[in-house]
């Protein structure tokens, strides 16, 4: 949602040196943890449950959306580092859309853990 105020805002450079540290802090201190824990967390599982899991659709699903949701967190870093090279790599309405992906990929990586539906 930062790079939707930060595009927005484009105009103000008070306020977008503001979005920048924010979007900084938010990718160093809590993204890039994040994405580090969700990976060993999942291979944690996949040990657990050993490597016949491996052959589970539902688990197979999980991979792929955890590596789908590992690129989106790529291109955020990515758009990250634009923002603070002052291009304004995308526009307002892009941002609004792309703020949705990763909600919907966590949604569906935790319904694929907890109900194991396949």
């Amino acid at each position: 949602r930062l790079f939707v105020y930060h595009a927005e805002n484009a105009h103000s450079e008070l306020i977008c040196k503001t979005f920048e540290t924010m979007e900084y802090k938010l990718l160093k201190y809590i993204m890039n943890p994040a994405m580090i824990f969700s990976w060993l967390f999942g291979l944690a599982l996949i040990s657990n449950l050993g490597v016949d899991a491996l052959f589970q659709l539902w688990l197979q699903l999980k991979i792929i959306f955890v590596i789908l949701m590992s690129g989106v967190h790529g291109y955020f870093s990515k758009l990250t580092r634009e923002f603070q090279e002052d291009k304004r790599p995308k526009s307002e309405r892009f941002f609004r859309i792309i703020n949705e992906f990763p909600t919907v990929l966590m949604i569906i990586v935790v319904f694929l853990v907890i109900f194991k539906p396949i």
